[in-house]
């Protein structure tokens, strides 16, 4: 194996699962347990009017994606996963999180527009 660019970066890849993973699970264990939703659909650092109603869904995309993210390490540890598929694995479910993330904060603040003048 010679190390070039694309095997560095595969290994920061790998290596980010590790925190991502325990970011996601963690914010989803907050929300579940301690029923805290100052996490929840964040739009330009606010919390929407009633963060309970969309606590529900923060707290499964955060448990389903960190869960797969754990799925794909435990894969690439035991040689389960080709090179191939692991990476689609992890750079899909990352960029799924961040749209799902974005969608449900966009949905939480609705646009209202301005009274004019």
């Amino acid at each position: 194996m010679v190390f070039d660019v694309s095997v560095a970066l595969t290994w920061v890849l790998f290596l980010a699962l590790f925190p991502i993973a325990f970011f996601w699970i963690r914010r989803a264990w907050r929300i579940v347990v301690h029923h805290d939703f100052s996490e929840v659909a964040l739009k330009r650092g606010k919390s929407p009017d009633n963060p309970a109603k969309f606590a529900a869904f923060a707290a499964a995309i955060n448990m389903i994606c960190g869960g797969l993210v754990v799925f794909v390490i435990l894969a690439v540890l035991t040689g389960g996963f080709p090179y191939d598929v692991w990476t689609a694995i992890a750079g899909s479910t990352l960029w799924v999180k961040f749209m799902l993330d974005f969608a449900l904060s966009r949905h939480a603040h609705p646009f209202m527009p301005k009274k004019g003048t």
